[in-house]
């Protein structure tokens, strides 16, 4: 059974309308044959008894069977009647069985027995019966014959042969399967056509083929973290994954609703009407900030959908971040160990040439400044994160001669668990990192960094000496991409420094001066 439906999709939807077809007209046909035979039977009947009737009540009949020797005008009459009403055969006999009338001749004059002409001969009925004593199985009508007295004088028997009737019905059976025929092969053409218009919309896959791409086609977007959406022509979603909902904050029930319920971005809206292809566009969509992808759909030159494929910028920014912090600490270190090594060169040539004691005023003068740094690190900074941080910037700032120091009345505790080591470092780094790159080219070099986390919130504050920021520019500095200096891939300090800022909902208050740039960050423990 299961090798016999394992056929191609036109054999079964031909074998299917065959079989309806077969099976419709075969029962037709059974119930035509079945209707047609009894209506002829009934027919029979009816016209048999009437012609009987008709017959019996003729003048020229009663004459003959009154008057004798009238045998041969009898059969005569008897031949047209049967020929005029398609009868198989009248006989016409006496009262005493003796026939007088009948289709072979040979039987004129011989007696037929008369039970069958009981009912006519002695109550005067007219009746029809199936009778086998004449000429064959057939349906018989009786009718007697009455002289002018009303006396019986004789029976007419008006026959039709059941055979003839059956073999009547078949012919026309036979007929309509001609008919029958002619319906079949139409079927065969149509369910053909059919078969070959649903494979060409299917793309000439077969239903467990496509039943096979649809199990592979879930698996492989449920695994993606990809965000994936289709939508077709009349721009309402067909197909979205389980990553596009999680990165959009939707759910499944968006499917089949316009893609305008589900995306409020207007750029979007306006590529799509357009039926534009963009490539690696960054936009924000409901908050989050994606890498969108946006291809239409073509068949045969006509638009039939479009599909957008997304990355969440938001989740890969944190992680460029991190990254970028790491690299920054690493770099500081290095600029550290690096300013550590000059001095110790320094130190060995002046104990190499014999002048022990600048070596030793030298040592003392970086002991007293390191140990300051260090006790005002140590005691006063106590989250070890920031003091990491802030001992690589000293190290940074030795090695690029920029004055930078700690505000001798800062004081920070631990920072609270939902301040992260990776928003720390963005707001605290890359204030650090803009101080100094705006100081680099001042003849005063000098950055301050301030905290205090009294009351309700930590206070962070870096000082520099630079130019100070135009008041043209003082509002684009937070813009992702905004920068003052040459060269690729700047620009985005700030940027992540304000979405930092916004995410733990704290502010930022910029100061520019004449002698230098102060930023001011809020965060609320």
């Amino acid at each position: 059974m299961k090798n016999l439906l394992n056929v191609s999709l036109q054999t079964k939807i031909m074998g299917l309308i065959v079989s309806l077809v077969i099976g419709i007209i075969f029962v037709s046909l059974s119930f035509f044959t079945y209707y047609e035979i009894n209506q002829s039977v009934e027919n029979s009947t009816r016209i048999g008894l009437q012609t009987a009737k008709t017959v019996a009540n003729m003048n020229s009949v009663e004459e003959a069977l009154t008057m004798l020797n009238q045998n041969e005008e009898l059969q005569h009459l008897a031949i047209r009647i049967s020929s005029q009403v398609d009868a198989n055969f009248i006989i016409i006999e006496n009262r005493d069985g003796k026939i007088l009338a009948h289709p072979i001749e040979d039987k004129i004059n011989s007696y037929n027995k008369i039970h069958e002409n009981f009912k006519a001969i002695v109550f005067g009925g007219y009746y029809s019966l199936v009778s086998e004593q004449n000429v064959g199985l057939s349906i018989v009508g009786k009718a007697p014959i009455f002289n002018d007295q009303k006396q019986v004088i004789g029976v007419v028997t008006v026959g039709y042969l059941k055979d003839e009737i059956i073999t009547a019905t078949i012919n026309r059976v036979k007929d309509i399967s001609i008919f029958v025929i002619f319906i079949i092969l139409i079927g065969v053409i149509s369910s053909i056509l059919l078969a070959r218009n649903i494979r060409k919309d299917t793309l000439d896959l077969e239903p467990r083929e496509i039943a096979t791409l649809y199990r592979d086609r879930n698996a492989i977007l449920s695994s993606i973290n990809e965000g994936i959406i289709a939508m077709d022509n009349s721009k309402r979603i067909t197909l979205m994954n389980q990553a596009a909902q999680n990165i959009l904050g939707l759910d499944s029930t968006y499917e089949n609703k316009p893609i305008y319920d589900a995306i409020q971005t207007p750029k979007i809206t306006e590529i799509i009407e357009k039926n534009q292809t963009h490539s690696s566009l960054e936009i924000d969509i409901n908050g989050y900030v994606v890498i969108l992808n946006i291809f239409p759909i073509m068949k045969e030159e006509q638009n039939v959908g479009t599909v957008l494929t997304f990355k969440d910028k938001t989740e890969m920014l944190k992680l460029m971040n991190t990254l970028s912090e790491v690299q920054t600490l690493s770099d500081d270190l290095r600029a550290q160990t690096h300013e550590f090594q000059n001095k110790l060169y320094v130190i060995s040539g002046l104990l190499q040439l014999g002048h022990q004691e600048e070596a030793l005023e030298m040592i003392q003068n970086e002991s007293v400044i390191v140990q300051q740094n260090n006790n005002l690190i140590f005691e006063q900074i106590k989250d070890l994160k920031i003091q990491a941080l802030l001992f690589g910037k000293i190290g940074k700032a030795s090695e690029k001669k920029i004055d930078f120091h700690i505000e001798e009345t800062s004081t920070l505790g631990v920072f609270p668990k939902h301040i992260t080591t990776a928003q720390s470092t963005i707001i605290i780094g890359n204030l650090i990192d803009n101080a100094f790159e705006a100081v680099a080219q001042c003849v005063e070099k000098k950055v301050v960094f301030f905290a205090v986390d009294y009351g309700e919130e930590i206070v962070l504050e870096i000082v520099d000496s630079g130019m100070g920021i135009s008041k043209e520019d003082i509002d684009l500095i937070f813009d992702q991409g905004y920068t003052t200096k040459s060269g690729s891939g700047r620009g985005f300090g700030l940027s992540n420094v304000i979405k930092v800022v916004k995410e733990l909902n704290g502010s930022i208050e910029v100061n520019c001066e004449a002698s230098g740039t102060t930023f001011t960050v809020f965060i609320p423990k």
